[in-house]
């Protein structure tokens, strides 16, 4: 019997939109197979690997969630840091706003967090004043307080690869009752898309996708991974990537995809199983794992495409 996996774990813009919707919210699992993230890997030029598809980032898969989910909301972004100040004052006098891709190492509320670091993350801002916003952080931490000029930097996200500076959602409406199986089978196309590598999407040079991924980062862990290619691995890669696999195997298993979904299961063991040997440099053993996923992506291509 399968026991689908639920605890923490870094799924800050799932958590974001479920926050938002509300009582109708659906669950995370169903955002989160909504936005494509589970149906593919990447390794961005050559050497920074992600358990998502090819050339995606989350913001590739918002307007799926909503538009099959029944939700509209309202999108801005950019301008000069005292106009994207004026807008989230705005957007907040009217209820919380949804707020991301921001720079989590300046969230200095987060222990540990000095400076930029790289990653991305989403927040929903409660409220504004003179110095200080108030959010629902959810890494884990409810009506968390941030000086405003620090907030202010980690919106600017200067140093996330991806998405637009000052990107607020506000105005969400559910404009139609969708239950979660309507929702999954009227997006599941878009979001099932990412395994075939797309075409359209911008990349860096170097970049490869699914087992060409998986099989290049088994060779550079051979050669000995660096301190921060461990590092993403260990907090962050493996956690986020088996969670969503997870979640999609059981989303395709209710709509009785059971070879989509057996395969999912496969790949979420196997990229779950590297936590253990990635954090006691067990080399050998990740190599050996990534070689064994590297099938699996044609495995599901194949299967959803028949």
């Amino acid at each position: 019997m399968h026991i689908p996996y639920v605890g923490s774990g870094p799924y800050c813009y799932s958590n974001s939109f479920a926050m938002l919707m509300g009582e109708h919210a659906p669950s995370t699992a169903v955002i989160e197979t909504l936005t494509g993230g589970p149906f593919g890997m990447q390794l961005l030029a050559g050497r920074l690997p992600f358990f998502d598809p090819f050339g995606w980032d989350p913001s590739e898969g918002f307007d799926n969630v909503l538009t099959s989910l029944g939700w509209t909301s309202e999108v801005s972004s950019r301008g000069t840091a005292d106009e994207a100040l004026e807008r989230l004052r705005a957007a907040v006098a009217n209820g919380p706003v949804w707020v991301g891709p921001v720079e989590m190492g300046h969230l200095h509320h987060q222990p540990g967090m000095t400076g930029a670091i790289g990653a991305d993350h989403y927040v929903v801002v409660l409220g504004v004043d003179d110095d200080t916003v108030l959010m629902h952080d959810p890494q884990g931490y409810p009506y968390a307080t941030l000086p405003l000029a620090d907030f202010m930097t980690a919106w600017a996200k200067e140093s996330v690869a991806y998405g637009e500076p000052y990107t607020l959602r506000t105005g969400f409406e559910r404009v139609g009752e969708v239950a979660d199986l309507d929702a999954l089978r009227a997006g599941l196309k878009t979001a099932t898309s990412w395994l075939h590598l797309r075409d359209d999407v911008v990349v860096p040079p170097g970049t490869v996708g699914n087992g060409e991924a998986a099989e290049g980062l088994a060779a550079l862990w051979e050669a000995g991974p660096d301190d921060g290619l461990r590092g993403h691995l260990a907090h962050f890669a493996v956690r986020v990537g088996a969670r969503r696999l997870d979640d999609a195997a059981t989303c395709l298993a209710r709509l009785d995809l059971d070879d989509a979904s057996a395969i999912l299961r496969e790949q979420a063991r196997l990229v779950g199983a590297l936590q253990y040997p990635v954090v006691m440099n067990d080399d050998a053993t990740v190599a050996r794992g990534l070689r064994e996923l590297a099938p699996t992506y044609d495995r599901l291509r194949a299967v959803l495409s028949s």
